[in-house]
């Protein structure tokens, strides 16, 4: 009997031992010897149904003990009644009858046991969002694009924003419901490594439409994507022309389309013209000529219009200013202004200078847009500025004097302030056989001049020797630019020019590319009062060395760095100095 039952114990002992590792080593050391008790006594014929059975009650009771619940009525062991025998001599020669070894065995209180600790572990554990939202299905991706976006969790106020570079790579972030877009950009910069000068700006794109805009610094981002389609997107991007209209007012409002400048006949101060459009009392208007595409159709009219606070209207009798002649077509409270991209191809626009008013209600589609149109950029740049110096008065001052306050504050703590190893250094000889400290300081300084000759002769020794120099122009000079913020490689002077525009068009702005029509030659793109120019450098040789110019060889430099530098500085043969590089950046 003892040689047919531990074949029972080894078999499913293991086993037991596994699926009940919440119970503790005594207790189930405890249930062992409890078993093998049994079998003490070698003279008696042992029943191997009740052995099972008193197996199975004290394991029940040990997992009553350890989970203080009742157990399960079902046995752990279910083994198959014997069949009736003469003799008990019969069922001790075939014990293979009486038990199913092989065959699985379903054990509901281990079963119920691993279920609580499943349940334990999924409550216990925060819950981690997918890393990888690209992967997913479209259906149930929780990251495409901000109209599939989720609305956040309204407990913790957390939302999830997509925004994209100029390359377009995106960057998934999450904000609270009350982030503004200048702190969202502050964010991006901090992330991204970027220079912080202010002029990032947080940019809604329609490509269906074919419309973007440029969000105000006191914008909530999570209700501007609210309104956006599933399409939509967030661009992060420069914008030197958000207030350039505060430094110079007289270059952004012409005076023949402000009528409070018609009317006082004179030069008017810039400060007394963007006091009167910020102020609600003496608000002037904006007047000309544009060209209205009438809703359903595709065709343009020219029409006299006249922007106020209240709205923009258009004259129906030529350019009376009669309230019986006037009709509104655009409200400004409930309404944004946008640039049009695709002007002359979507809509069949009679110029390229082509903007929209776009109410905020919803999701506005393209019947609902009212596609405006100017003669030049300087009067669309006029009436978008107008439009939103009416919209929004002096909060937009208040956004423009922000930066310039917190860079006041910062400036009483950015001395440079020399560090302990900087005040111990010391000039030093080391011209004899000992070094000796230099005390005198004209002595020092004459030292130093003479070390900067002596380490140019080497270099020019070296390099007509024919070792390069780390540092010489020939290794140098046609790759070091390639880093700087300021140059694109080859695009094309298409691309310059959207680069240009989007970027803001103010006086200075500048990028540098690779020739088109020379490969060896470069192209400086400026923009100067609205109006992009292109001027070629042109690679020259002297004494074996390579230059670069600007003016046909009359101011030469040995890289495109130094060039850049120079016209920072001077304007030279430029119509202006080059101010703001036009820099994009990958999130």
């Amino acid at each position: 009997v003892f040689f047919y039952v531990c074949p029972i114990l080894v078999c499913h002992f293991p086993f037991y031992s596994v699926l009940l590792s919440p119970l503790t080593t005594d207790k189930l050391d405890i249930a062992v010897v409890s078993c093998f008790s049994c079998l003490s006594p070698p003279e008696d014929d042992v029943d191997l149904e009740a052995l099972v059975n008193d197996m199975n009650s004290s394991l029940e009771s040990l997992y009553s003990t350890c989970s203080g619940q009742q157990p399960e009525s079902a046995p752990l062991l279910h083994v198959s009644p014997e069949p009736p025998s003469s003799s008990s001599s019969s069922s001790a020669d075939s014990p293979q009858t009486n038990l199913r070894r092989s065959q699985p065995m379903h054990i509901l209180a281990v079963r119920r046991l691993q279920e609580e600790e499943q349940q334990l572990r999924t409550s216990s554990l925060p819950a981690i969002p997918n890393p990888f939202p690209e992967l997913c299905s479209p259906a149930s991706s929780p990251v495409l694009s901000p109209g599939s976006l989720p609305p956040g969790d309204p407990s913790t106020g957390k939302y999830i924003v997509k925004i994209f570079s100029e390359d377009g790579m995106g960057k998934v972030v999450e904000i609270p419901a009350d982030m503004t877009a200048r702190d969202l950009c502050q964010l991006l910069v901090y992330k991204s490594h970027c220079v912080d000068d202010n002029s990032w700006a947080l940019v809604e794109h329609h490509p269906l439409l074919g419309l973007e805009r440029c969000l105000e610094d006191h914008e909530l981002v999570v209700q501007v994507q609210a309104s956006m389609n599933s399409d939509s997107r967030f661009l992060f991007r420069k914008n030197y022309a958000k207030y350039e209209f505060f430094r110079n007012p007289l270059t952004f409002f012409p005076e023949h389309m402000v009528a409070w400048c018609q009317e006082t006949n004179g030069t008017i101060p810039p400060s007394q013209l963007l006091q009167n459009f910020l102020a609600s009392s003496s608000c002037p208007e904006i007047q000309g000529y544009l060209y209205v595409k009438e809703l359903g159709r595709k065709s343009w009219k020219k029409l006299y219009m006249f922007l106020r606070r209240s709205g923009l209207y258009c004259s129906t009798k030529g350019t009376s200013k009669e309230p019986r002649h006037l009709q509104l077509l655009a409200d400004l409270e409930d309404s944004n202004i946008f640039t049009v991209i695709t002007g002359k191809k979507q809509h069949s626009a009679p110029t390229e200078y082509a903007f929209c008013i776009k109410p905020n209600k919803g999701r506005a589609e393209l019947k609902e847009l009212r596609m405006l149109c100017a003669e030049d950029e300087q009067s669309r740049t006029c009436w978008m500025t107008a439009f939103r110096l009416f919209k929004y008065g002096i909060v937009l001052y208040q956004n423009y004097k922000i930066p310039q306050q917190r860079k006041t504050l910062l400036s009483h703590f950015s001395a440079p302030v020399r560090s302990v190893s900087e005040n111990s250094l010391v000039a030093m000889d080391f011209s004899g056989r000992i070094g000796r400290v230099i005390d005198n300081p004209v002595e020092a300084q004459s030292a130093a001049m003479e070390e900067g000759h002596a380490w140019r002769k080497r270099s020019q020794r070296m390099n007509m020797l024919g070792c390069h120099s780390p540092l010489h122009h020939s290794s140098l000079s046609s790759v070091i630019h390639v880093a700087q913020l300021w140059f694109h490689g080859r695009i094309t002077r298409e691309e310059s020019h959207r680069i240009i525009h989007q970027q803001g068009q103010v006086d200075g702005l500048f990028l540098l590319r690779v020739s088109q029509s020379n490969p060896k030659a470069f192209v400086l793109t400026l923009c100067h009062h609205q109006k992009i120019k292109h001027f070629q450098i042109l690679p020259c040789e002297e004494d074996g060395q390579v230059f670069f110019s600007l003016d046909d060889g009359s101011t030469k430099f040995t890289d495109l760095i130094q060039l850049v530098e120079f016209y920072q500085l001077n304007r030279g043969v430029l119509p202006c100095k080059l101010r703001h590089p036009c820099t994009i950046v990958a999130l």
